[in-house]
């Protein structure tokens, strides 16, 4: 089983920064890919960000320029560093694992979520 929990959301300014941390605990084998997805109230729920396990990211286009995505694999971290916020970017931030644990096929894990809010 592999245990995913996010940190470092909050209130912050139209314009300002927030860094988001998520770790991936447990009988883990490999990691394939870490990524970053939210959802506001009555949306569905969408891609932010993507890094697969080569190094490749992925943004929505909402985000890119503004947003980066980062890894830390001696810690099993993943980041996401947002700047420039909009009060639109206000969501609910989840982090998802696609990880083998050991002795399991691969399957993708989910946190509980970060509540991100943008707003003066």
């Amino acid at each position: 089983q592999v245990q995913v929990v996010e940190s470092g959301g909050g209130l912050v300014q139209p314009g300002g920064s927030l860094r988001l941390s998520c770790l991936a605990s447990g009988t883990i084998f490999v990691i394939h890919a870490m990524g970053w997805y939210r959802q506001a109230p009555g949306n569905e729920r969408e891609l932010v960000a993507h890094i697969s396990r080569g190094g490749i990211t992925t943004y929505s286009d909402s985000v890119k320029a503004r947003f980066t995505i980062s890894r830390d694999d001696a810690k099993n971290t993943v980041y996401l560093q947002m700047n420039g916020l909009k009060p639109e970017d206000t969501a609910v931030y989840y982090c998802q694992t696609t990880a083998q644990s050991i002795g399991v096929a691969v399957d993708d894990y989910w946190g509980q979520g970060t509540q991100v809010t943008v707003s003066s």
